[in-house]
This record gives structure tokens, sequence and C-alpha cells, in this order.
């Protein structure tokens, strides 16, 4: 069984995509969605144009050009935070699928003539034909004929199930439904962080007042105060840390719970598993080992070889699975039980 790791934080195939996303995520269409970075990137232009006024004028340039590099660093760096955060997510849904094994089919052409393709070059329409022995290259709807299909690996169930035309494919891909769950995982807000959101931008709101406020006073009482210094103070006054890093702390939160296995599809549910000590999973739909088949009888305490051999034949001469015949089989083959001499009661 493959073992699938996490990439690590700082590789380069998260690095690469997080810097170029740093950038592509200065899109004011884009900022507009977090309002506190939003108000920091549009004083941060305006700082920036004020820097090139300076330059033009042949002004000292040099408090100005420290605070517009610190603005910029401070956007930059809440959209690698994001950017990386989204990556690690993406990076689980490419490891799944790598997973997939490399399959083909046999697709029928619109002539009637059988060409071999690749699985996943296949698309909503298309006829194959599955062949004894051979595994169904993805999910679809049987169309003609009747088949036995092992799904065990998906399903559990250790039988063989009859499909047929006009018959249901409940055994589907897992890796297909895993990938798009991942994939289609949203960044929908929780209640908690939309709470907070509208926090934070109630606070910006009251902090551009002080800051109006401020210069106004200033100006009544005949100080001159640089638009710069101004800037400076409203950012340094905003909640700039906990809005620029609350997207990135909310996907994060769905990578650690993807760490075991369980996709998160929004905020909401990253908080509700918060509060879930302990989760029983059936069995059944998931990824088993099918077809399991008995090797060896392993008594516990004070039991012996045959006696446990003798009750596991007991309880399995009417069972119909496949593990439960290997069991028959195993326990007459090492101590020559004979069902001859049991009455089976039939309820």
């Amino acid at each position: 069984m493959s073992t699938r790791k996490s990439p690590n934080l700082l590789s380069k195939e998260l690095v690469v995509p997080a810097i170029k996303k740093s950038f592509t995520k200065c899109d004011p269409r884009q900022m507009i969605k977090n309002p506190v970075m939003f108000c920091v990137e549009v004083v941060t232009i305006l700082c920036t144009l004020y820097l090139v006024s300076e330059i033009i004028q042949g002004q000292n340039i040099g408090f100005t050009l420290q605070v517009v590099i610190w603005l910029w660093f401070t956007i930059l760096f809440a959209n690698f935070a994001e950017g990386i955060a989204e990556g690690r997510g993406k990076a689980q849904a490419d490891t799944l699928k790598a997973a997939k094994s490399k399959l083909f089919a046999l697709r029928i052409e619109e002539d009637g003539s059988v060409t071999k393709v690749d699985a996943e070059s296949l698309k909503i329409g298309d006829t194959v034909i599955v062949e004894t022995n051979t595994l169904i290259p993805c999910d679809g709807d049987v169309i003609e004929g009747m088949a036995t299909i092992d799904e065990s690996a998906i399903t559990g169930e250790s039988e063989p199930i009859v499909k047929e035309a006009g018959s249901d494919n409940s055994g589907e891909s897992f890796l297909d439904k895993m990938i798009d769950l991942v994939e289609g995982a949203k960044r929908l807000k929780s209640p908690n962080e939309i709470a907070l959101t509208i926090l934070l931008s109630g606070l910006t709101l009251i902090f551009i007042f002080a800051i109006c406020s401020l210069y106004g006073m200033a100006m009544y009482s005949n100080t001159v105060l640089s638009a710069v210094v101004l800037i400076a103070l409203f950012v340094t006054l905003i909640p700039t840390t906990i809005a620029g890093l609350l997207s990135a702390i909310g996907i994060s939160g769905m990578d650690r719970l993807l760490k075991f296995n369980v996709v998160a599809l929004s905020g909401r549910a990253v908080e509700s598993s918060g509060n879930i000590d302990l989760l029983l999973l059936d069995k059944t739909g998931t990824i088993t080992l099918g077809n399991r088949f008995a090797t060896d009888f392993i008594p516990l305490g004070a039991t012996s070889l045959e006696e446990l051999a003798y009750a596991a034949w007991l309880s399995s001469l009417v069972d119909e699975t496949p593990e439960g015949k290997s069991i028959v089989k195993l326990a007459e083959q090492r101590f020559n039980f004979n069902s001859k001499d049991v009455d089976i009661i039939s309820s």
C-alpha cells in the first residue's frame, strides 16, 4: 500500500507557485474580499504615488521608500501565506491523482472500430468494451451484456456483484470521488470567521475616522503631518496581522484535516471537527482489502489451536462468502473436520 506524504512547507513545489500568487492576488477584485487588506493596498498605492512624486521633485525619499517597502511586504506576505495554504491543498489532490492506476480502455468509435485509449481521455458519451479479467476504466452505465464485478476493494462487499443493462453503478471510483471533493472544497467562511471579519472591518473604519480627525487637528494647530506618516500610523493601528492570515488559517485547517483522511468542504466543517472527540467509521464503502482468505488460526490464552479451528469451522459452515468458505476449507485441511458429522438446523 502506498503512503501519502505531505509536501514540505518550504519545498520548491509550494514556494514558487505561492510567490506568483503573491502578486496575482494583488488584483483589487480579489483583495476586496478581505476589507482590511484591501484598505492596506489602497493606502500602499497612494504612498507609492507619493514616493514617485518625491522622486520627480528631487526630494529626500529615504523615509517614504522605507514605508512603501514595508507596506508592499505586508501585502505580499499575506498573499504568500494564503498561496502556501492553497498549494498544500492542491498538492493533496495531485497526490491522489498520482495514486490512480494507469488504465486503458477499449473505446468503440463511430465507425464501429475499437481503439485502445488512455482511460483518463474518456469523456461523457463514450462507449467502451470491458473484457473478462480486466479493470473497469471509469464510472458508467451498462448498456449491453452482463458480468460479475468484483467491487470488494471499493464497497467492502466480498461477493462479486452481477451487473447488467439498467443496473446502478453503486461501486463508483473512490479516488475520483476523493479528488472531486478535494478540488471542489470551497473557502466558505464559517460564522465565527464572518463575525471576526465584520469586527476587523469595523475597527478599520474607526481608525480611518481617527486618522482623518488627527489630520484635521494637526492643521488646526498649524502642525504639518506628512501623508506618509499618517498612512504608516493607519497601517500600524489596524489589525493587519489577523486579517492577512485569516484565510490562510482556514485553508491550513482544511489541510490538517486532510492528513487524517477527512475532507472538510467549508470553514464551518473545520470548526465542527474541533468539537469531535471520537469518530466511528463504518468499513463498508471505504477502501478495504477485498477477498480476504484464511491462512492460519492463532489461538489466544488457554484455547487450543484445534478448539479455535473447530469453533471457527462451525461458525462458517453456512457462510457463503469467500472468507467463510476459506475458513471451512482451511479447518478441514488442517484437522480433517467433516460437515457430514454436523446437523445444520435451518432457521
